[in-house]
């Protein structure tokens, strides 16, 4: 076992079924880093009021069980067995200290390790994750960022430790308003249609097709008849309708391929696939009544929701009109995930203003049966961007801001950042087109998913502090190392040895990369992902700053141990951006 936390936690609760009894085996040890030392147990501290002891008493007890000694009065003790120190303090604390021959040793081996010490899922699961999500009928805004980025980030985690994953890319792609915008494109040809489309102008589109559906009656009338046809699934109007999406969705893929997100064509799955569902999952939930008539509309009424005057919330599954909304398609989505998809674990990647929805959804869903215990089920909730002046963020008018818009002046602002390197102009593209997506990207994963943060390019882009660029450039740094002594980084196998307190520092880091990974993914967490490649990459500039590589009076043994720290470090930096989605060039 590499990871210091997991090695510790299982060493400290033998210690505790030792020392108190089996029953105390899978009591959580509470270790985490500490500035005193390397690891702290806070256990003793809850443990103290169970046992009815003084904490201090039950810290010294786990203290000599850990290490093997029987010296209760020992302020500081070490063993055979443990690798390290133990050290009672205050009221009850134990600080732990590795013994650096231990954290090398480890070192060596994620360094050996294809994976660097990530593990694979034991019992591998599918999982489906619902994320990005634009509307087929408007332009992709920099709303849709944050859930696009998120959710590729979890599917390629998920994908890492061996679960199965099936992304899926709930597209608002039916209803109504198709109705006026298929009667616009015949209004101003395919060819033109396909064009604005193409282009990205879904807006100026959408606005177009919508002035003359309110003030024109001629097109008004064939904008509703049009919407029958749709709903009928008559022939020429699907022709149509597959125009407008095929025109939209390429689109799409033209942002997703500048941000470098994974979905694909296979991964659609918008509102149109559901739509013939709908009839049969309001009969089956009225059949069964769990959903019942309440003023004309077909509800659910889930138990713990309440509205004014603490009466029961409907989950509306049909409206009055007879028409369907995003209730019903959503309880036939989860259906289908469970039934057909066969889904472990579903995650939706959805603004934190869905919280009442997805929360109704889901217990609407479990008391139809559709979703059972053993699937689990759960939103994660995407916080607002907002501008410098803390408000939503849009343009100086008040409009959204183009998604694409703004990734252009990322990869501007990022051209500005690398103007001064000697690249010819090739190479300064694609460097500058990096760092400017790596920006944004992490920029977005390096704050929790349901938190605000603002939009911020001069910070997003800074070559210091907790930024993409910064990351970036100590993997540009690392490779220049091994460029300079002529060494391929997959020949520095080690063995790792420390000495420098900077090495301690860094090879001590690496080993919990496995721990933060897994983390990532059972808590839908990128973000706890990328304070540790924050953490990793600071250390390691201390490294770099402390403890030569190349020159010529370090010891062979040394050097060879560096570089594989080195290598290693590398590993780790490009494997959890990668996961990110954060690319990293190979020079900055």
């Amino acid at each position: 076992m590499t990871d210091p936390q997991l090695f510790l936690t299982e060493r400290v609760q033998q210690a505790l079924a030792a020392a108190f009894g089996p029953e105390f085996s899978d009591a959580d040890p509470l270790i985490r880093p500490s500035q005193f030392a390397d690891y702290q147990a806070n256990v003793a501290m809850s443990l103290g009021k169970r046992l009815r002891r003084a904490p201090r008493e039950v810290a010294q007890e786990i203290a000599d069980r850990l290490t093997g000694t029987d010296s209760p009065g020992a302020a500081k003790v070490s063993g055979p067995g443990f690798p390290g120190t133990v050290e009672v303090s205050g009221p009850g604390f134990l600080n732990i200290t590795l013994d650096d021959a231990w954290i090398a040793e480890r070192s060596t081996e994620i360094l050996a390790d294809p994976r660097a010490g990530v593990a694979a899922a034991g019992s591998p699961q599918t999982v489906v994750i619902d994320y990005s999500a634009p509307n087929a009928a408007k332009e992709m805004h920099v709303g849709h960022l944050r859930t696009t980025i998120v959710g590729d980030a979890l599917a390629r985690v998920h994908e890492h430790i061996g679960n199965r994953v099936i992304r899926q890319n709930h597209l608002g792609d039916w209803g109504t308003p198709f109705g006026m915008l298929i009667e616009h494109l015949l209004d101003i040809g395919e060819e033109a249609a396909v064009a604005q489309l193409e282009a990205g102008e879904g807006n100026e589109y959408y606005q177009a097709a919508r002035a003359k559906f309110d003030s024109d009656p001629e097109f008004n009338k064939r904008a509703r008849a049009r919407v029958v046809t749709l709903q009928a699934e008559e022939p020429e109007t699907m022709r149509l309708w597959h125009i407008f999406m095929n025109a939209t969705v390429s689109y799409f893929n033209k942002v997703y391929t500048r941000l470098g997100i994974t979905l694909t064509d296979e991964d659609i799955a918008g509102e149109s696939m559901y739509n013939p569902m709908l009839a049969q999952v309001c009969d089956e939930l009225q059949e069964r009544g769990i959903a019942v008539v309440s003023d004309g509309a077909l509800c659910v009424f889930p138990p713990g929701f309440t509205g004014r005057e603490d009466q029961p919330l409907p989950f509306m599954i049909r409206k009055s009109d007879g028409g369907y909304g995003y209730a019903t398609t959503d309880m036939a989505t989860i259906r289908y995930r469970v039934q057909d998809l066969k889904a472990d674990r579903i995650i939706y990647v959805i603004g934190a203003t869905q919280a009442l929805h997805m929360s109704m959804l889901f217990a609407s869903a479990r008391m139809a049966g559709w979703l059972p215990e053993h699937v689990r089920a759960e939103h994660v909730q995407i916080g607002s961007v907002l501008g410098s002046d803390g408000k939503m963020f849009k343009t100086r008018s008040g409009k959204s801001i183009k998604l694409v818009e703004l990734l252009d002046e990322a990869d501007d602002r990022a051209a500005a950042v690398i103007a001064d390197r000697e690249y010819d102009d090739a190479a300064r593209t694609e460097i500058a087109h990096a760092v400017g997506m790596g920006a944004v990207k992490y920029a977005d994963l390096s704050v929790s998913h349901d938190s605000e943060y603002v939009f911020d390019f001069d910070r997003m882009l800074a070559l210091t502090g907790n930024t993409g660029p910064y990351l970036q450039y100590a993997t540009a740094r690392i490779r220049s190392i091994f460029r300079k002594g002529g060494i391929d980084p997959a020949r520095a196998t080690g063995p790792i040895v420390l000495g420098h307190p900077a090495e301690r520092a860094l090879a001590l880091r690496l080993l919990g990369f496995g721990a933060a990974v897994a983390e990532m993914a059972e808590d839908s967490a990128p973000h706890r992902l990328a304070a540790f490649l924050f953490d990793t990459a600071s250390a390691f500039t201390a490294f770099y700053e402390n403890c030569p590589v190349l020159k010529a009076d370090v010891d062979e043994e040394v050097r060879v141990s560096r570089l594989a720290l080195c290598a290693l470090t590398l590993r780790v930096l490009e494997t959890g951006l990668d996961l990110l989605g954060v690319p990293v060039p190979e020079r900055m």
